[in-house]
C-alpha cells in the first residue's frame, strides 16, 4: 500500500507541468494565429491610406488664405463649408502695421490659394506673401476694382486700399473671389455660384440703402472728419464729402501739431455736429480734436479697415457697413432705418 500511494503521488505532481505546458503551446499557437491574419490586414490598412490622396493630406479641402478680415468674411460667403479657410489679421487690427509673426508664415506656405486686399493695404504680408516658398495662387482681391489716386504727401500719389468702402466696388470683389474658388476647386462651381449670386442681390440692397439714408442728412451737414483717409470710396458713392482727416490713407503716419490745428480750424468753418473716431485706431487724438473744437465725437466709433469682434454690430461686411451708416446718419442729423435685406441671413 506505501509502495501504491508513493507512486500514485509521484505521477499526479509529473502529470501537473505537462498539462500546463501544453496549455501555454496551445495559447501560444493561437497568438501567432491571430497576429497572422492581423497583421496583413493592418499593412493592407496603411497602404490604402498611404495611396489614398484624401488621407495623405489631411481633410482635402482647398486650404484658402484671407489676408484682412473683411475678405475672409466675403470668401467664407462665397465658399460656405467647401474650403479650408483661415484669416490670417484677427477683428479689430490694423493692417497697415500689422507685423507678420511666424505661424503667419507657415500658414501662407500650406495655401492653396491667398487672396489678399492688394494696393498695400497689407504691408507686411504682402511682403511676407511674396517670400513664402509656397505655391500657391495668389488674388489681389482689392485690385480689381480701379483705384482712387490720393497724394500721400510731398507730391506722392498712391492708389487708394480702402475700395470697399462702396457696396458696388464689394459685388466686384465678391465675384473675382468666386472665379478664383471655381479654378481651385471646379466641382465645387455649383455652390460658390449660387452663394456669390445671394450674396451680391444682397449687396445691390444695402448699395441702395445707403444712398437713401445718407439722403436723409441735411445737406449742409452731409460732411465726414475721421481719423484716417479711409473714407473717400465711400463719400463718393454715397455723396458725402469729407471734410477732414487727422492723418492719410495709411495709419502709419503721426499727424504734427500743425496738422492737429489745422483740422481743428477747418471743422470750427465748416461747422459740422460731430467728427468720427475709428474702431482700429486709439481714438484719444481725435477725441482731443473734437474738445478743442468744440463738437461732438460719434458715440459709435467707424469700422475702418477691419470688421468688428464675433457678437458686435459690425461682425460682417454687410453688418459693417450698416453699423457705419448709422453712425453717420444719427451723428449727422439724418434720420436712421434699419437694414432688412431679402436674403438676409441676420
Amino acid at each position: 500500500m506505501k509502495l501504491i500511494l508513493k507512486i500514485d503521488s509521484s505521477n499526479t505532481h509529473s502529470k501537473a507541468p505537462a498539462s500546463r505546458m501544453k496549455r501555454k503551446a496551445f495559447f501560444a499557437l493561437i497568438f501567432r494565429l491571430c497576429l497572422g491574419m492581423l497583421l496583413p490586414l493592418a499593412l493592407f490598412s496603411c497602404t490604402q491610406n498611404d495611396s489614398n490622396p484624401d488621407t495623405a493630406k489631411g481633410d482635402r479641402k482647398p486650404r484658402v488664405v484671407a489676408t484682412s478680415t473683411i475678405i475672409a468674411d466675403l470668401t467664407q460667403e462665397v465658399a460656405g463649408d467647401e474650403i479650408q479657410l483661415s484669416g490670417i489679421l484677427k477683428p479689430g487690427t490694423d493692417p497697415h502695421v500689422y507685423e507678420p509673426v511666424p505661424a503667419d508664415s507657415r500658414v501662407l506656405e500650406e495655401a492653396d490659394l491667398i487672396l489678399y486686399n492688394g494696393y498695400n493695404l497689407e504691408p507686411g504680408l504682402i511682403k511676407l506673401m511674396k517670400a513664402s516658398g509656397g505655391k500657391a495662387r495668389q488674388l489681389a482681391v482689392g485690385e480689381v476694382v480701379k483705384p482712387l489716386q490720393l497724394e500721400k504727401g510731398k507730391g506722392e500719389v498712391v492708389p487708394d486700399p480702402h475700395v470697399w468702402g462702396s457696396a458696388e466696388n464689394a459685388i466686384a470683389m465678391v465675384n473675382a473671389t468666386r472665379d478664383a474658388l471655381i479654378k481651385l476647386s471646379p466641382e465645387d462651381q455649383e455652390q460658390f455660384t449660387q452663394n456669390a449670386l445671394q450674396l451680391t442681390n444682397e449687396l445691390k440692397q444695402l448699395h441702395s440703402w445707403i444712398n437713401q439714408q445718407i439722403q436723409t442728412i441735411p445737406a449742409p451737414q452731409r460732411k465726414l472728419v475721421t481719423t484716417h483717409d479711409a473714407f473717400q470710396y465711400y463719400a463718393r458713392a454715397y455723396g458725402i464729402a469729407i471734410a477732414g482727416t487727422l492723418i492719410g490713407i495709411s495709419t502709419e503716419e503721426q499727424p504734427s501739431a500743425q496738422t492737429v490745428q489745422r483740422l481743428v480750424e477747418s471743422i470750427k468753418k465748416i461747422g459740422v455736429p460731430a467728427i468720427f473716431a475709428e474702431t482700429t485706431i486709439n481714438p484719444a487724438l481725435i477725441k482731443t480734436v473734437a474738445q478743442e473744437a468744440g463738437v461732438k465725437l460719434a458715440p459709435h466709433p467707424l469700422y475702418s479697415d477691419s470688421i468688428g469682434a464675433k457678437g458686435s454690430d459690425g461682425d460682417s461686411y454687410i453688418k459693417m457697413m450698416e453699423a457705419n451708416t448709422r453712425s453717420i446718419v444719427e451723428a449727422l442729423g439724418g434720420k436712421y432705418t434699419p437694414f432688412k435685406s431679402v436674403n438676409s441671413k441676420q
